[in-house]
């Protein structure tokens, strides 16, 4: 379901999308994403790194890993991600675990899923899930159905359909 998303959400979206464009420039998968303090700071920004042949390299897991490191649980709590794509599954959990707070994403894993299935291309090794099935409380607003053309094209750029 898609909250209204604010200026600074459409700003900090964009820039998650810049991510993904530069993944998709330097042969990765079309996802980007970056963590915000609860005054709007960028605290860490990340691209997917999977081209290497480690698909757990996903910004969204970095992001909580590098949180939990470095931040307070109140931090973590009052901060937000911003991500060109919603989390997988194994994202999703990373993130309720470290006890990260609000998600906006660009695309929806359900858009993503439609998009493949329309290029033909197989279901990947984890089920498509949405973030609030994996994790319930976690707060989340998207997609942005401005963006969506744009991360469709990033993903058929990545994926050379």
């Amino acid at each position: 379901m898609t909250d209204e998303l604010s200026t600074a959400d459409r700003q900090f979206l964009r820039a998650a999308v810049e991510l993904a464009r530069d993944a998709v420039a330097a042969g990765d998968e079309a996802f980007g994403s970056l963590l915000v303090d609860a005054a709007g700071v960028t605290l860490f920004a990340d691209r997917n790194r999977v081209s290497g042949g480690d698909a757990t390299r996903h910004p969204e897991l970095a992001i909580a890993m590098w949180a939990v490191q470095n931040l307070s649980a109140d931090e973590r709590r009052t901060s937000v991600v911003y991500t060109s794509g919603e989390h997988c599954p194994m994202c999703s959990a990373a993130h309720a675990w470290v006890g990260l707070g609000r998600i906006v994403f660009a695309s929806s894993s359900a858009q993503l899923a439609a998009w493949q299935a329309e290029w033909n291309l197989a279901a990947g090794p984890v089920a498509s899930l949405p973030i609030n099935v994996v994790a319930p409380t976690v707060p989340t607003s998207g997609p942005d159905p401005d963006l969506a053309d744009e991360i469709r094209a990033l993903h058929a750029a990545a994926l050379g359909v």
